[in-house]
């Protein structure tokens, strides 16, 4: 049974592992001082044209939202969130868990707008309540869609004009930035937000995020935070290694682009039998609406989450497809569906 269920089922690409087998030898600092963490840091810097930016290699998504918020917030700052945001539904209440609120607004496919966060400023003002001061967003979202680069400046403008924060978590930041239709980049990001992460656990790398930190107000002492927190990793290197890989010439989006076409193919074949989606999503994950007895059917050879019940007869499900998707089991996937 194959598994379209997520895209961090696979180890890392083949590239990876080369690299790091290469360098298991050297004796390299410790604590991400290394001079392939280094090197990882500039080729980010230079692709995002910000030299001045700094950046951090962690393990994981969770546990870079949890401390980039953390940190970036005071104790009684809260951080707002579309309502299906990861750190709202995914993560355990691990923002919460570090004394922040979130607090969320239901958002038209999970893209938050000027419009939504208003009136949340709006009721929260007296000191008898938390304060609003990071607005969390993700490209590409819970649901697969992506921003534009004008519904991003709206959000950039609005944040600096009210004094929050923007943080934008790209987990699956390659698949945003590689989707049809996208007009952001890297550069657009380090201009716009004041910190973002570049996910490699979903996209080619056995682990590891690389979060950016662009409003130098919010440089201070990280490395204090990160080790306190657990997230300094000793072999700092074997992230360094990835990300220097991943970046070096065009890795990152080459995986990104071939994890979207392999789901291009899915929603062409869907959408073709008639088929609606839950979302407009043109990056690695899809969610058709079926049939209950359809998806029971699919069930039986195919493995995928279960989103949500649209209506007692139809159910979304999530469909997800990654830098390692061999055609060959799209293929066989869309074969089998329009059997059904």
């Amino acid at each position: 049974m194959y598994s379209f269920k997520n895209d961090y089922s696979e180890g890392a690409h083949a590239k990876i592992l080369e690299a790091l087998s290469k360098v298991s030898g050297e004796q390299n600092a410790a604590y991400g001082m290394d001079s392939h963490s280094l090197n990882a840091a500039n080729l980010i810097r230079k692709k995002m044209g910000r030299g001045d930016a700094d950046i951090h290699f962690l393990e994981g998504g969770t546990q870079t939202n949890l401390i980039a918020i953390s940190a970036f917030l005071r104790p009684w700052e809260a951080a707002v969130s579309a309502e299906i945001g990861h750190i709202n539904g995914h993560e355990t209440g691990a923002v919460e868990a570090t004394g922040h609120k979130i607090l969320t607004v239901k958002a038209d496919e999970g893209l938050l707008t000027p419009l939504l966060i208003k009136p949340i400023l709006d009721s929260y003002t007296s000191e008898h309540t938390v304060k609003p001061k990071l607005v969390y967003i993700s490209d590409s979202t819970e649901v697969g869609t992506v921003y534009t680069k004008a519904l991003l400046s709206q959000l950039s403008a609005f944040c600096r004009e009210n004094g929050l924060y923007l943080y934008l978590d790209g987990a699956r930041l390659g698949s945003a930035l590689t989707a049809q239709g996208n007009d952001l980049t890297l550069r657009d990001l380090a201009q716009l937000c004041d910190a973002f992460s570049i996910g490699g656990t979903k996209n080619g790398a056995l682990l590891g995020e690389a979060l950016v930190i662009c409003n130098h107000a919010l440089k201070d002492d990280f490395r204090y935070i990160l080790k306190q927190r657990g997230a300094m990793l000793a072999k700092g290197m074997l992230l360094g290694v990835q990300f220097e890989t991943l970046f070096e010439k065009n890795l990152y989006y080459e995986l990104a682009e071939h994890a979207n076409n392999m789901a291009e193919l899915m929603r062409i074949a869907i959408r073709n039998s008639g088929f609606e989606f839950l979302s407009n999503s043109p990056t690695n994950q899809i969610f058709p609406i079926l049939p209950d007895d359809f998806v029971d059917k699919l069930r039986q050879n195919f493995d995928f989450e279960i989103w949500e019940k649209t209506d007692p007869l139809h159910t979304a499900i999530r469909l997800v497809t990654s830098w390692a998707t061999p055609e060959q089991e799209v293929e066989r996937f869309i074969h089998y569906f329009y059997e059904l």
